[in-house]
């Protein structure tokens, strides 16, 4: 766990003589990515400025967190701290946690209930949906100071963000003339984003939050990396929830590449059945591994859904993960070239049993930063931005299922990856 207002604290903008310029892709095209895309400060300012600044959704929330009239919660676009707040009308609106006076952070709380947002700085006062709507001494005293007399409320209230939801999702641009939340998802993103949310009400478990030494990218491409998970999680291979010969997929988007479905259907047996020449390959099956409480392997049905585990990466900062029957989103809020932060929100149904949701919070373990899985995710990715930051090479390689760009049958590819960077360089022109 971190300080999390010191470490969202390094916002991005730190200037330095580095141009974009100086970086040319290699002519290899989308077979290997350059180390300066994961360290460069030049390039993560206009990743800001066009990604997550530019024309896309970024998530913000679930509507269970501000359910009421007045609920608001701290979130993020990008690195920059933005306000989710429920207004009397029912209507949710999510703008910039930053005063239009002097730029202070009014917001303080992670989450809460306010009739109205007052800046503790010179308690500027916005309603519910980031109007401005007082300010003392606005007419100064004895007729000396004050604001002139043409200044208007209306023209000075909070930067206001485009706001979307789809079952119990928020999700906020700082694009007014956003594309529909269902056109930018795609029908092959939308159709398992559905399984989870299918208009049933969420009901929250809890949170966890950390930081990752690596950049922000990383971690879709790890999640577009299915290569990785039959090697390096001994959980998911030693008992069958992803193993190299079961039915799998990793589904991109048609339209961007940028979204994807890692997917894996777990055999009937609780744990898996290696073949002699598979085992050779994966040095992570360990023989004879037992869990204690075995629970933590079964799978009850419950979704209309071919696959027992799903991870989807919705770019630019959302993940939903089913893994059997552990629900959750996770946010990604870069923290500077070599820095994000993990946001985790674990979930389940308001209609679910009191044993269904002692179930989810007890495979809830598998998932989370010192779960079985995220641990070595994120040590995987700390080892990588490391290597790449302190290597006099200058790319890395990825040319598995080489020629596929986008979605792959099969586990052992990087299709997805490359489909990610041919969009990744066509927005940031590189």
């Amino acid at each position: 766990m971190f300080q999390s207002q010191a470490i969202l604290g390094r916002m991005a903008g730190t200037k330095n003589p580095e141009q974009i310029d100086d970086h040319v892709w290699p002519a290899d095209g989308l077979d290997c990515i350059p180390d300066w895309v994961y360290t460069s400060d030049a390039i993560y300012e206009r990743e800001v400025e066009r990604i997550f600044h530019g024309r896309t959704w970024n998530y913000v929330a679930l509507e269970v967190e501000v359910p009421n009239v007045g609920d608001y919660k701290r979130s993020y676009v990008g690195p920059t701290p933005v306000v989710v707040s429920r207004a009397e009308d029912g209507s949710i609106h999510v703008f910039e946690n930053r005063c239009a006076h002097r730029g202070a952070e009014f917001c303080r709380n992670a989450r809460g209930n306010n009739k109205e947002f007052v800046c503790p700085y010179h308690q500027w006062s916005y309603d519910l949906k980031g109007n401005l709507q007082g300010i003392p001494f606005k007419r100064g005293v004895n007729k000396a100071g004050g604001m002139p007399k043409d200044f208007r409320n209306e023209n000075h209230g909070l930067k206001q963000l485009a706001v979307t939801t789809r079952n119990g999702v928020v999700f906020a641009s700082f694009c007014h003339d956003m594309e529909p939340l269902e056109d930018y998802l795609t029908p092959e993103i939308l159709k398992d984003f559905d399984v989870v949310f299918n208009g049933r009400k969420l009901h929250l478990h809890g949170y966890y939050k950390n930081e990752v030494p690596a950049n922000w990218k990383m971690y879709h491409e790890n999640l577009k990396d299915p290569y990785h998970a039959t090697l390096l999680h001994s959980f998911l291979v030693v008992f069958g929830l992803m193993v190299a010969g079961n039915e799998s997929a990793m589904i991109a988007d048609s339209k961007y590449g940028i979204h994807g479905t890692m997917a894996s259907a777990k055999k009937e047996d609780k744990y898996a059945k290696v073949s002699d020449d598979t085992k050779k390959e994966m040095r992570s099956f360990h023989e004879g591994m037992k869990l204690q409480d075995e629970r933590f392997l079964e799978y009850i049905k419950e979704f209309d859904s071919p696959w027992s585990v799903t991870m989807q990466t919705i770019w630019p900062n959302l993940i939903v993960q089913r893994e059997m029957n552990t629900l959750g989103v996770r946010h990604i809020v870069p923290n500077g070239p070599n820095s994000f932060v993990m946001m985790w929100t674990m979930f389940g149904y308001e209609d679910d049993t009191e044993e269904m949701t002692r179930h989810r919070l007890r495979q809830g373990n598998l998932m989370g930063p010192s779960g079985f899985l995220g641990l070595e995710d994120n040590e995987a990715l700390r080892f990588t931005q490391e290597g790449i930051s302190k290597s006099t090479t200058e790319q890395s390689v990825i040319k598995l299922d080489a020629g596929n760009v986008g979605t792959a049958d099969s586990l052992i590819s990087e299709a997805a990856i490359r489909a990610m960077y041919r969009h990744y360089r066509e927005v940031m022109d590189l």
